[in-house]
């Protein structure tokens, strides 16, 4: 169960956590195949194993993974928003619930994927954006030793700023008023009697954003450091992924949808973007280090610009620190923790710079583009 795309009304059921398998197709029953689990995005608020559903053909389809790489795949479905990560900050409602569901499926896949032919000791996690930060969280877990052997995170790590809800109580308590819960101790027992559907959809998303309020700090139903499946701090759980393989990557401009909603200027040729909502934006993307660092940041980022900095550089800014924040720097920092702390582990860092087929997008980033 979880939020339609306009936060308006909920799709789904509460029985949701079912997986998919898909082996190559061919005459002989194969043996001893590796095996790659996909775990979806969708900000912890959205998404499902299968994907959307375009004329029968589904987004996550993984046949032809399955057949070209000759390999089974599997997907699987998490609980997500309010159902999957909502948090009291305490014992009684400890979150990560999306979490445990992945390593339910994890653990499953390691019990039983050698009755489809695979071989459990050759399990590849991997997942795009808020996948990707779930593939981070399971390979730093201790509860997924020995289950995996390797991962990849692509645009999305566990240090990324909105990976980790850092004050979960707050946000709790915001969602027991929408359902007219108390916020005292009664207050998770009366979201437990709540209807599902109603503090699902108390779990939306502020989509009132502008450069001195970014959506990316409105994603507050993430993972905790809970002490049981994060017992930690992400950044000191590295040694538990020291066997690991691990690749991790972005896409260039990956900031790019983000910044849109914050400064949507941008994507418009016809409109300049004003200096001032940069120094706004880097302000706010710096918050936690104070208005003088996000000073420091702008003056950075605008170095090269000149005395007089065309609108194309300045709309390009944009999205260089949107990308630079929300994915590329808490990437790169996640690669340098994994290879400090490997024994056996190898890892991998990667760009994807494929151009969009889609039409309109690929106007809206060749404007940005122009170097």
């Amino acid at each position: 169960m979880q939020l339609n795309l306009l936060a308006t009304d909920v799709v789904g059921s509460e029985d949701c956590l079912y997986l998919n398998i898909w082996v190559p197709q061919g005459n002989t029953v194969s043996t001893n195949l590796p095996v790659m689990v996909f775990i979806y995005g969708g900000g912890f608020l959205l998404g499902g194993g299968q994907g959307a559903n375009f004329l029968d053909n589904y987004l996550y389809d993984g046949q032809e993974i399955a057949d070209r790489g000759n390999v089974i795949v599997v997907t699987f479905n998490y609980r997500v928003g309010s159902l999957g990560f909502l948090s009291s900050g305490n014992a009684e409602a400890p979150g990560n619930y999306g979490l445990w569901d992945q390593h339910t499926a994890i653990a499953w896949v390691h019990r039983n994927i050698r009755n489809f032919g695979g071989n459990p000791g050759n399990i590849t996690i991997f997942g795009e954006s808020a996948g990707a930060a779930s593939v981070n969280f399971q390979i730093l877990s201790p509860k997924n030793k020995g289950l995996i052997r390797r991962a990849i995170s692509q645009s999305g790590v566990a240090l990324c700023p909105w990976a980790v809800n850092r004050n979960p109580r707050q946000y709790a308590e915001e969602i027991a008023r929408k359902v007219g819960c108390p916020t005292d101790s009664g207050m998770v027992a009366c979201l437990r009697r709540t209807d599902p559907k109603a503090v699902t959809l108390a779990g939306n998303v502020k989509f009132s954003t502008s450069a001195s309020h970014p959506i990316v700090h409105n994603l507050a139903l993430s993972p905790v450091i809970d002490g049981d499946f994060l017992p930690a701090e992400p950044d000191t759980l590295f040694g538990n992924a020291a066997d690991i393989d691990y690749i991790a990557g972005v896409n260039d401009m990956d900031g790019h949808i983000f910044a849109t909603l914050d400064i949507p200027s941008i994507n418009n040729a016809l409109v300049s973007t004003p200096v001032e909502e940069v120094k706004k934006l880097s302000i706010a993307l710096s918050e936690s280090r104070g208005t003088d660092a996000g000073i420091a940041t702008y003056e950075e980022y605008t170095a090269n610009w000149g005395s007089k900095p065309s609108d194309t550089d300045i709309k390009k800014t944009v999205v260089d620190m949107e990308t630079d924040y929300i994915f590329l720097v808490p990437t790169q920092a996640t690669l340098y923790l994994h290879s400090d702390h490997a024994k056996s582990g190898r890892t991998y860092s990667y760009l994807f710079n494929e151009p969009s087929r889609i039409p309109h997008y690929q106007h809206d980033v060749a404007i940005l583009a122009v170097r």
